[in-house]
């Protein structure tokens, strides 16, 4: 998996616990901020796995 992978993969379980954080709490805030790391982080696993399959096609 390329290091955008890696890191979309973090920044979801980051968001996640914000999220869940956030929910338990009632800080609307910090569960905002966990969806949208969430969301940021499914496209950063996005472009992770796009790069892998195109590393993996020109082989």
């Amino acid at each position: 998996m390329s290091k955008e992978g890696f890191e979309g993969a973090a920044q979801k379980g980051v968001g996640s616990i914000k999220e869940a954080i956030g929910k338990a709490t009632g800080d609307r805030k910090l569960q905002a901020e966990g969806v949208a790391d969430k969301i940021a982080g499914s496209a950063k696993e996005a472009v992770g796995k796009a790069k892998d399959a195109i590393h993996k096609a020109t082989k």
